[in-house]
C-alpha cells in the first residue's frame, strides 16, 4: 500500500459480477478501503448504508443503470466499467444519468489515474472533456474516427463540457 497516494483511505464501491474483476481492481487500489458486490441486491444493501468516495459499476449482469441512478441521487461520483456494453447507447445512457466517466474494462490498468482525477478537485465533467475532446482514445478506436461528428447527442454534449471550462 502507498501511503503517500492521494486515494489513501478513500472508500470505494465496486460492483461487478466478474470476481476477477473485483479482485483485480481491489490489487490496483490497494491503497483505497473497497468494498465489493456480485450482484444488484448485495450493491444496493451496501449503497443505500454507507459513504463512497467513488462508485465504480458494471453494466451488465448487475444492472448496473439502475443502481448508477441510486448512486447518483446519493451524490457519489459513479464510474462505469464495461466490457461488454462499450455501445454509443450504453455511453449515452452513462452519460444522461450521471456517470462521471465510461471505462472500457479494456483500460482497467487506468482506474487509479481517473480515479484520482476525479478526486483530485477537477470538476465534474474533466474526465469528459479529456477523453471526448481531442484526445479522444477511447471513443475514436471503438466506434470510429469522428463517430462523436456524427451523433447529434455527442456533438451538443461535447459542446456543452467545452463550455464549462
Amino acid at each position: 500500500m502507498n501511503s503517500e497516494s492521494p486515494l489513501n483511505g478513500k472508500s470505494i464501491l465496486v460492483v461487478d459480477d466478474e470476481p476477477d474483476i473485483l479482485d483485480a481492481i481491489s490489487e490496483l487500489l490497494d491503497m483505497c478501503e473497497i468494498h465489493t458486490a456480485g450482484d444488484y441486491d448485495s450493491a444496493l444493501d451496501i449503497l443505500l448504508n454507507h459513504t463512497f468516495d467513488i462508485v465504480i459499476l458494471d453494466i451488465m449482469g448487475v444492472n448496473g443503470f439502475k443502481i448508477l441512478e441510486k448512486s447518483v441521487l446519493r451524490g457519489f461520483d459513479t464510474i462505469m466499467l464495461t466490457a461488454h456494453a462499450v455501445t454509443a447507447e450504453a455511453l449515452k445512457k452513462s452519460i444522461k444519468l450521471g456517470a462521471v466517466a465510461f471505462l472500457p474494462k479494456d483500460y482497467i490498468n487506468e482506474i487509479e489515474e481517473v480515479i484520482r482525477d476525479i478526486l483530485l478537485g477537477r470538476d465534474k465533467q474533466f474526465w469528459w472533456r479529456k477523453n471526448l475532446g481531442k484526445e479522444s482514445r477511447y471513443f475514436d478506436k471503438k466506434f470510429g474516427q469522428g463517430c462523436k461528428e456524427k451523433d447529434v447527442f455527442f456533438k451538443d454534449f461535447e459542446k456543452s463540457i467545452q463550455d464549462k471550462k
